[in-house]
């Protein structure tokens, strides 16, 4: 009898457990982002300004900024084209609020600058120079 009191319990509990988790897909109002590119050939640094971007997509289970590789992509085209800086390597930081986003700049901006000790020229991108434009990923 106490066997299959467990054997029920099982199947009970088994039943009661969902099957797969689903990652939410977000449209996000707000969320701040910037650039950070470098290049193995130079020591130049881009860096933009920590920028406001409405209607990027976030995924909330792996808390993720979904089209990552678009936005570096932005930065890359802009820099090969306006700064004729081919062949860089671009990545993009984010965050959901300005403050957490600032942080991550200040963190980055430090150790190219302070820690490296003049290594890098470091150079930075204004708003009115560069400007992220957001990316649909409403169908993938």
């Amino acid at each position: 009898m106490k066997i299959l009191k467990y054997i029920l319990l099982s199947l009970l509990l088994t039943a009661a457990m969902p099957t797969e988790m689903q990652a939410k897909r977000m449209k996000m109002p707000k969320m701040f982002m910037f650039g950070f590119s470098a290049s193995f050939q130079d020591s130049i640094i881009y860096m933009t300004d920590v920028q406001e971007i409405e209607g990027a997509w976030y995924d909330t289970k792996t808390k993720f900024l979904l089209g990552r590789q678009h936005y570096s992509y932005q930065l890359k085209d802009y820099l090969a084209t306006t700064k004729q800086q081919p062949n860089r390597v671009c990545v993009v930081m984010f965050a959901l609020t300005r403050k957490e986003a600032e942080k991550k700049f200040i963190k980055l901006r430090k150790e190219y600058t302070v820690k490296a000790k003049g290594k890098y020229d470091v150079r930075y991108l204004t708003n009115t120079d560069f400007k992220f434009q957001p990316v649909d990923m409403s169908d993938q």
